[in-house]
């Protein structure tokens, strides 16, 4: 973790003039693209919008865009079947990627699939990647191994191992708080989709990695 994004860290610490522009892209689905109760869209209390917030104050010299490219309801094989269209272009310098709450519709080996060439497409443009474990489903179970959204998050984790990339565990991060008797419903403005306070906890996990 201390050093997976060295050479981004390395760039946001140089001085004008000598300093370029830095795009951080948040792919996924209606989480990251701010949507809070449908249709209402929260982009300032999102996590994409918090991640620069924070970025700007860790980074003060920087020129930092975080850009979104998530389109509420998509599942990860939309994603990717547009990343070269509408991710790459922007030259990203960090990619993070946030399917699973969706993809429980295709399944764990159509979201295997679909992650898997979304990362490759990354490494192959030597861009890092961040791996999202979903937020919380209020109707889902989060002790249950048996769980759709447990088993995506399991997968999730299972790929960032695979292909040596950054995780950002926010189901376990959400798990955390309910365990030490935070009400799930506080950290949520939906049924699935989290508040500001739940995007925060997003947030912060995605800040640990610009150590």
């Amino acid at each position: 973790m201390t050093t997976y994004l060295s050479e981004f860290c390395r760039q946001a610490r140089i001085d004008w003039p000598e300093n370029r522009t830095l795009n951080v892209v948040c792919h996924g689905h209606s989480v990251p693209s701010g949507y809070f109760q449908t249709p209402q869209i929260s982009t300032f209390e999102s996590y994409p919008h918090l991640l620069h917030m924070a970025l700007a104050k860790k980074f003060p010299h920087a020129v930092i865009n975080v850009i979104v490219t998530a389109i509420g309801g998509e599942t990860a094989e939309k994603g990717a079947a547009r990343f070269t269209r509408d991710v790459l272009p922007h030259r990203p310098d960090i990619i993070t990627i946030d399917y699973s709450l969706n993809d429980r519709g295709d399944g764990l080996v159509r979201a295997r699939s679909a992650w898997s060439a979304m990362i490759e497409q990354a490494h192959a443009a030597q861009i890092p990647v961040l791996l999202l474990t979903p937020t919380p489903d209020q109707a889902a179970s989060l002790t249950d191994p048996t769980d759709p959204l447990v088993q995506h998050a399991a997968q999730v984790r299972a790929l960032a191992i695979e292909y040596g990339v950054g995780l950002v565990d926010s189901l376990t991060t959400f798990h955390e708080q309910v365990e030490a008797g935070v009400e799930l419903a506080s950290l949520m403005s939906s049924g699935n989709h989290p508040n500001r306070a739940g995007h925060e906890l997003v947030a912060a996990e995605i800040m640990k990695w610009f150590q």
